[in-house]
């Protein structure tokens, strides 16, 4: 063999030993990640709609708190014809039940939360009010900035809105203000509360 090709056969050599190195090896040790997640977190529900429930019920949409955000969920919500107040107020009050209510089991393992807290009561609007106004059993500013957030654009999506905004007061001795479910609201319901102004007399 010549000199030249001994050279190229000992240069052939290195650069396989290099390349093996570099190479990731092999190995027989299992590897154990864990589970696949059950469920996208946030994704959409429908938990608790059956087929029943959407023949006689009216389907709506509540805000749940999820990664630190409101998201929507679908509802179903049956709304009694009986007396004590305008449709308006009972799906109000059907809505705050929703609200109130601990996810379902399914929501839960997908992050779904609710800062509403049961107790809360609303009513229609007091002699002066505006038509559309609705009364919390509490001031709106005394709730939890989440759970005023989660309620305000729950009502400002429904029904009982008033343009997409929602008139909203506490007991007796405080005024109605109107509230906005903004994009900002939307993303960061536990910092941003709504925003709020006087209604026009």
């Amino acid at each position: 063999m010549t000199r030249r090709g001994l050279r190229g056969v000992l240069a052939a050599a290195a650069l396989t030993t290099v390349l093996a190195g570099c190479g990731i090896r092999s190995t027989e040790v299992p590897t154990d990640f864990g589970a696949a997640p059950s469920r996208v977190p946030c994704g959409a529900s429908a938990s608790g709609i059956s087929a029943r429930d959407r023949a006689t019920g009216v389907p709506v949409q509540i805000f749940l708190v999820c990664s630190g955000r409101l998201v929507p969920v679908d509802r179903t919500v049956r709304v009694p014809g009986q007396a004590g107040g305008t449709d308006r107020v009972r799906i109000a009050r059907a809505l705050l039940t929703e609200l109130s209510a601990a996810p379902a089991a399914d929501e839960k393992q997908a992050g779904y939360t609710t800062e509403v807290r049961r107790g809360l009561t609303v009513t229609g609007p007091r002699s002066g009010d505006p038509g559309e106004a609705l009364r919390l059993s509490r001031r709106p500013q005394e709730l939890p900035t989440a759970a005023l957030s989660q309620l305000v654009c729950t009502y400002a999506e429904s029904a009982a809105s008033d343009g997409g905004a929602v008139l909203l007061g506490g007991p007796a001795g405080t005024d109605p203000r109107r509230y906005e479910c903004t994009p900002e609201v939307r993303e960061r319901p536990g910092r941003v509360a709504p925003p709020s102004r006087p209604v026009e007399s």
